[in-house]
């Protein structure tokens, strides 16, 4: 392997000529390009595309959900391997609910932490504060891992921090002291757009002034969880996306543009969330064969801070049921259900989508595309709704879009499926795909 080639998580990533940058929209399904091109409104894109983009249809990791998908994106991998299973989970052993925002529940190095280690240039910078310390693991900050790199401080100081937090990042924590100076921009509001227009303006400004060898920009799904593809913000956003990734590119970075997951509408035609409360309906299953319901507990891995996007209604539930419950009973009540869409016992659901089996429940519950999942009425505050709800976190959300600005032909790393990427493959597409296209390009051209 070439000095600055580095390897990581089983996955071998080679030495880039130019800087690499990944931009992650959050929520973007692939018809928000679509009608902000038909619009006219992503000019960059239009014009690049067929000439010197590729797309390819792609796929995020399950759940479709912002934590397990930043992470798989900065692991190369599925979360079976990281161990991020959701935002939010049922720690059995404690007894108690926990958001995995924290890299303590890492269980693999970041290909950033090894690309460090290789000596390379690294900046990550996202919308959300919830995301800086799963992805600044081994690059800002120390492991632990359970692989023996745990508590190894890292090689070199790279990046991290969060538009959220930009007024506290320090060169001491996040490798970068000062940023709303350095970037030019007010801190801006968790609740808008400018949340992650400060994400790619801050790229911009450290591609010009630093260039890091490698980069990853994290958005915010504000826009999407309130706004329709085609809707006059929506378009509003993608242009200005646009517009930042135009920047990118005439600095010479080769540039990805993928999303965690998508976005779905969820509410009924009088603007009403349509959802399923899961623990309700699972109650009265139990109750209808005598069982104890003391022990029910059902997660909701799209619950974190921000619940104003979704009143922690997604489409993906995890059932942790009672000692002695009948789990195929629960399981064929829950799948009788209308909107349910799949009910998967923890073995199956594991082994179909690539999931740490001891971080879901004995059950999970995926939702069908225009209905979501919640735990009881009561636990849930709707009135913090100000718009109908749109929200992901199973299959109905898992196309995404996958652009590259490089003319390469599509890698099928999703043999027999309908996408031939995941967005965890944007930084081996970057790398790698585009090195060895290169050099097969060259041994042609020296034959001619």
């Amino acid at each position: 392997m070439s000095p600055r080639s580095f390897s990581a998580n089983g996955r071998d990533y080679a030495a880039s000529p130019d800087p690499v940058v990944v931009i992650c929209i959050d929520g973007s399904e692939p018809d928000y390009h679509v009608e902000a091109m038909r619009a006219g409104r992503m000019p960059w894109l239009s014009s690049v595309l067929g000439d010197r983009l590729s797309s390819w249809p792609a796929h995020c990791a399950m759940p479709a959900l912002t934590n397990p998908n930043n992470v798989s994106i900065a692991t190369g991998r599925a979360p079976r391997f990281h161990g991020i299973s959701g935002n939010y989970i049922y720690d059995v052993a404690t007894g108690t609910e926990v958001l995995m925002n924290d890299k303590r529940f890492l269980r693999i190095p970041t290909l950033f932490a090894a690309a460090n280690e290789a000596g390379l240039d690294v900046a990550v910078v996202t919308a959300k504060n919830k995301l800086r310390r799963l992805l600044g693991a081994g690059l800002v900050e120390d492991g632990p891992y359970p692989d023996g790199t745990a508590g190894r401080a890292p090689a070199r100081r790279g990046i991290c921090f969060s538009a959220e937090k930009a007024d506290e990042a320090t060169e001491a924590e996040n490798g970068l002291g000062d940023v709303l100076e350095y970037v030019g921009l007010p801190l801006p509001s968790v609740y808008s757009q400018d949340l992650s227009e400060f994400v790619l303006a801050a790229g911009v400004r450290l591609l010009e002034r630093r260039r890091p060898d490698l980069m990853y920009l994290s958005l915010t799904d504000y826009i999407q969880h309130k706004h329709a593809p085609g809707s006059e913000p929506a378009n509003a956003f993608y242009a200005m996306v646009d517009g930042y990734a135009a920047a990118l590119d005439a600095l010479g970075a080769v540039v990805v543009i993928t999303a965690d997951h998508g976005m779905s509408p969820k509410s009924h035609p009088d603007g009403t969330p349509r959802v399923i409360f899961v623990e309700e309906e699972t109650e009265q299953i139990l109750a209808g064969v005598d069982t104890p319901i003391e022990g029910l507990r059902v997660i909701l891995p799209i619950t974190d801070p921000y619940t104003v996007h979704h009143g922690a209604l997604g489409s993906f539930a995890s059932v942790h049921l009672p000692d002695g419950a009948d789990r195929d009973r629960v399981a064929a009540g829950l799948r009788a259900l209308d909107g349910v869409a799949e009910v998967l016992d923890r073995a199956a659901a594991a082994e179909r989508y690539e999931l740490p089996a001891d971080r879901i429940g004995d059950l999970v519950v995926l939702a069908e595309k225009t209905t979501a999942l919640g735990r009881f009425a009561a636990w849930h505050d709707l009135g913090q709704l100000d718009a109908p709800l749109r929200s992901h976190g199973a299959l109905g959300e898992r196309d995404i879009p996958f652009f590259v600005n490089r003319a390469l032909p599509a890698p099928d790393l999703v043999p027999g499926g309908s996408a031939l990427v995941h967005n965890y493959d944007a930084f081996w597409v970057a790398t790698t795909w585009l090195a060895q296209h290169r050099s097969e390009a060259a041994v042609t051209a020296a034959t001619r």
